[in-house]
């Protein structure tokens, strides 16, 4: 069982790292390249249908699989392997808090439409440069959160 637990935890974090990976190294670069009008055009039917199913399953699981690998008990688990395990566990849930509190309220700011005499520059100002910050920091968090389940799992 704790294979397995940790084996799902190094599998579901590492499928979101590599989802946020691609968002900082080929999606977002690449809507840099839009016009202001495409690029919140864009950005608004991506936050529409990237927090689907699969998506959320993947979320939650990079919590879930971290925290049930390092509470269930296991014979012959080194102090080490107990430490980069918390490690990664800590490093996932911070990347979640920073998805709660920095991105989804710029997404949904981003969904509620251009106040009244904004234009499409305005909203992209007010939206990307933020929302890449905090991008950048949550896919660090979870790249490091894979690569300590990975650390611990071998």
């Amino acid at each position: 069982m704790a294979t397995l637990l940790i084996a799902l935890a190094v599998m579901s974090t590492g499928l979101y790292a590599g989802m946020m990976l691609i968002f900082l190294t080929g999606i977002m670069p690449a809507l840099a390249r839009l016009t202001d009008e495409q690029f919140v055009a864009t950005a608004r039917r991506i936050n529409e249908y990237v927090p689907r199913p699969v998506f959320l399953l993947v979320f939650l699981a990079e919590v879930a699989f971290p925290a049930a690998a390092l509470f269930v008990p296991v014979d012959g688990r080194t102090d080490t392997q107990r430490w980069l395990v918390l490690a990664g566990l800590v490093c996932a849930v911070l990347n979640h808090l920073v998805t709660v509190v920095g991105n989804v309220p710029l997404n949904n700011a981003l969904a509620a439409g251009s106040p009244a005499g904004r234009s499409d520059g305005e909203t992209r100002a007010a939206f990307e440069t933020r929302w890449n910050r905090f991008h950048l920091v949550r896919t660090l968090l979870a790249v490091a959160a894979f690569a300590l389940l990975v650390a611990a799992a071998v």
